[in-house]
């Protein structure tokens, strides 16, 4: 082991916080995937790969090379304006949440200037020596220095579900590890060890086959939406464009123009602001879930969040307050029995695994003198066998003694301890009272746990549960855990937010139905693990939406439920903080984990809540329907009057002389009106919006389109007629007064879409002042020089006066269609 240390230039007392410094500059940061965003520079320049963003650059060119001065400078400013207002907002909002995923990142237990400090992760090096216990997520190779009861899952690295035992090893190995070394994405399920860091980042293991591992997580439902939205418009786009420059060309107008018409279109059509829209929305979300003390790792998971209609939880500590005291210690007939709590905390003292509240509730409680007892070995908690054996020697003897859920400790018993200290036999008898002494426990409200023990002979080194030894009930733990306060109007809540709670828990049905009646949860029916291990997956998905309750369920089987609901078309959360906790924080939508949790639960999890506390979780639902309705607000906006405009202008090019709006006039149109979407993200969302579960619907939005746009149309047509016809206006007269006229009906439709009851429901003041700043510059320039830069001139009082008068009749169709419309589909 000396000449390990001098490999790498360590020593066995860890390193200086200077010397680890300087290594870290050496070797890099501790992470495989560099999980900060690109720079600003980097993100503005890639914003040039946009094809749109190039048309528009080759119609630059095009126009650099016909002496169009005017418009060159034009498309530059409008290009330039656009790409830099989505670049700073959306790396401002990212900026954001990476600094709330910086508050929950992973840390470990190093030893920095001889003594031991909580470092984060990504700052450890080569040469830090590192301490492990049960729950810890083992951040990079290492080489065991000292290890006691050592249980490893290392099932991201080997494919094995059984945990691996780890002891120290003298063993070289290949380079600085060793055969038995510990490595990076691994977790610690039981024991202690304290191990020298020899491999980070990329040089880790996990690092050397990152790519292998690394899988893209399924699409959700919004992301599959928001495709398909992007698709959609696509085909639109492809579709106006062609007909518009067919036409063109068959009018014999100039080529030049028609193609720069149909660009300018396409531009007008795309809506190139919903990814930033919907970034920016979700990472405001997540600073407001933050000021509610709720940490979002995964952004997409505020809408999933949203969506969510059904809570899986356990019940200690978010039913439970998790003050967990011993309330007595009783024999098979509920007689005190203080025998049974002096060999529980034998087994609590020498248990090295991750130590629950029942184990403190145990060490706290009696005065029983231990001295003299040591320890030989111990067979961990898992939970399949759900429970924990430890070999002791003590008393002039040795012995197992078992501590665990009481089916499972009865289930190894041959004999019981009598009333006058005898053995006797644990006959069916005996069984059936012990039986009725667990339920009537249970039905108290005191979860239970059995204890039994085995005299050994001086041979035994081995704490493994075998058939042929004989073990002795000797009776239960009762442990009271009260109700939370609060959590009764939590569960209230979020049923009034059409979100259903049920509980997966490994405790009993007795315990758990006392609980739930006196936080006044209806329980309809109840699913135990032993009743599950019997279905099949579809017997399963038939009975999991009628169960309220899943009882002394196994990890596996946690994951299976959640499976299960999401099949039957549920959005699923699941509240855990334990080991057993990370398969089940994956198989759901979204998985919430709490900042005391182990490090594998909020590794798994997509947010990370500061209190375990189900009220948060009311707050956090709202705030992910917040975020939905905001994102669809832009939405809504872009497939009704921004479609309808840009069909009218299609339509115009077919019916009108010239072209009903000139393309640079197009391409300012497109960006005052992204100007005023910014602020989309900030919108105030009324309660309506907020009262259920709300879910991407592609048909919706879809029909939604295909009612609102041809409406626009309508008016767009009606604005053709009389400045034809009743104005008898020329060309410039035309683009100026239809380009007021168009920008108008697109962003004040906002105020009308935004809300079922938009004068009830105030919108937010910068959304006010975006909106109608578009609006004004709209109105100000054709009366400006800057304004003949376009090719706009004052428009006539009269006809302005009739414009906005028709602007404000469409504001009130839309507001009568849009009710019809929300009503039939059930959105209001």
């Amino acid at each position: 082991m000396p000449n390990l240390f001098r490999l790498l230039n360590a020593t066995d007392v860890g390193l200086t916080t200077a010397n680890a410094a300087s290594r870290l500059d050496r070797y890099g940061r501790n992470q495989i995937d560099d999980r900060t965003g690109p720079s600003l520079l980097r993100s503005f320049l890639d914003r040039f790969r946009n094809p749109l963003v190039l048309i528009l650059i080759a119609a630059a060119i095009i126009s650099a090379a016909t002496g169009d001065t005017p418009s060159l400078l034009i498309i530059v400013a409008i290009v330039l304006l656009s790409v830099t207002l989505d670049v700073v907002q959306e790396h401002r909002a990212q900026d954001a949440a990476q600094r709330l995923r910086e508050q929950v990142s992973l840390t470990a237990t190093a030893i920095r200037d001889g003594t031991a400090a909580e470092i984060a992760a990504s700052q450890l090096v080569p040469g830090d020596i590192i301490l492990l216990s049960a729950g810890d997520l083992i951040p990079a190779d290492c080489r065991l220095l000292e290890a006691r009861d050592l249980y490893v899952n290392e099932a991201l690295l080997t494919g094995e579900a059984f945990p691996a035992e780890k002891q120290v090893s003298d063993d070289p190995g290949k380079g600085l590890l060793p055969w038995n070394g510990v490595f990076m994405g691994s977790s610690v399920l039981s024991g202690t060890a304290k191990a020298l860091i020899v491999a980070t980042g990329r040089a880790a293991q996990l690092g050397a086959i990152a790519g292998a591992l690394h899988k893209r997580p399924p699409d959700t439902a919004f992301t599959l939406g928001v495709r398909d939205f992007g698709k959609m418009i696509l085909r639109l786009t492809v579709l106006l464009v062609l007909f518009t420059l067919l036409v063109n060309l068959l009018l014999h107008r100039p080529a030049l123009q028609s193609f720069l018409f149909a660009l300018a279109l396409a531009v007008g059509l795309t809506p190139e602001l919903l990814p930033m829209i919907i970034s920016v929305t979700l990472a405001y979300g997540a600073l407001r879930l933050s000021r509610k003390r709720v940490i979002v790792k995964r952004l997409s998971a505020i809408h999933d969040l949203g969506s969510m209609d059904i809570l899986c939880s356990d019940k200690t500590g978010t039913l439970t307050e998790a003050r967990i005291a011993l309330a007595g210690s009783f024999d098979l007939d509920g007689k005190e029995a203080p025998e049974v709590l002096k060999a529980a905390k034998l087994n609590a003292v020498f248990e090295t695994g991750l130590k629950s509240p029942l184990d403190d509730a145990v060490l706290a409680s009696g005065t029983e003198d231990l001295a003299g007892w040591r320890k030989i070995d111990e067979a961990p908690f898992d939970f399949e066998r759900r429970r924990v054996s430890v070999l002791v020697a003590g008393g002039g003897g040795r012995r197992i003694i078992v501590k665990g859920a009481p089916e499972d400790v009865m289930v190894l018993a041959a004999q019981y301890e009598s009333k006058n200290g005898q053995p006797a036999a644990f006959d069916a008898a005996a069984k059936k009272r012990a039986h009725q002494t667990f339920t009537d426990l249970g039905r108290q409200g005191y979860r239970v746990l059995g204890v039994a023990q085995s005299m050994v002979d001086s041979s035994c080194e081995r704490a493994t549960v075998t058939n042929d030894r004989p073990f002795v009930f000797l009776g239960f733990l009762a442990f009271l855990d009260p109700p939370k306060l609060g959590a009764a109007d939590a569960l209230r809540d979020l049923a009034r937010l059409g979100v259903t709670v049920k509980v997966v828990t490994g405790d009993c049905e007795e315990v758990t139905r006392h609980v739930c009646a006196a936080l006044g949860l209806g329980v309809t029916e109840v699913l135990n693990g032993a009743e599950i291990a019997q279905l099949t997956d579809e017997a399963l998905g038939a009975r999991v939406e009628r169960a309220t309750l899943f009882c002394r369920v196994t990890p596996p089987q946690k994951s299976r439920v959640i499976a299960a609901l999401r099949q039957r078309g549920h959005v699923v959360g699941y509240l855990g903080d334990g080991i057993n906790d990370a398969p089940s924080l994956h198989a759901a939508d979204v998985g919430f984990s709490v900042d005391t949790g182990v490090d594998v639960a909020k590794e798994a999890a997509s947010m990370i809540l500061l209190g375990k506390d189900l009220g948060v979780l009311v707050e956090g639902v709202q705030e992910g329907r917040r975020t939905y309705a905001n994102i669809l607000k832009y939405v809504m906006m872009g497939t009704s009057s921004n479609f309808g405009n840009m069909f009218s202008m299609a339509g115009g090019a077919l019916l009108l002389p010239f072209l009903p709006m000139l393309p640079i006039q197009i391409l300012l149109n497109n960006l005052l009106y992204d100007f005023s979407e910014t602020t989309i993200p900030l919108d105030n969302v009324e309660s309506e919006m907020l009262a259920k579960p709300r879910r991407w619907d592609m048909g919706v939005v879809r029909k939604f389109m295909f009612v609102l746009g041809p409406l626009s149309s309508v008016f767009d047509f009606l604005i053709f007629w009389l400045l034809l016809r009743v104005f008898h206006t020329g060309q410039a007269v035309f683009h100026s007064g239809w380009f007021v006229e168009s920008l108008a009906t697109q962003i004040l439709v906002i105020f009308i879409i935004r809300a079922t009851h938009p004068f009830r429901n105030l919108p937010h003041p910068a959304l006010v002042v975006s909106s109608l700043l578009a609006v004004g510059v709209a109105l100000w320039l054709p009366y400006t020089f800057i304004g003949g830069w376009f090719g706009f001139v004052p428009i006539p009082a009269m006809l302005l006066a009739m414009l906005l008068l028709i602007t404000a009749i469409y504001l009130c169709s839309v507001y009568i269609a849009r009710n019809w419309f929300f009503k039939r589909h059930g959105l209001s």
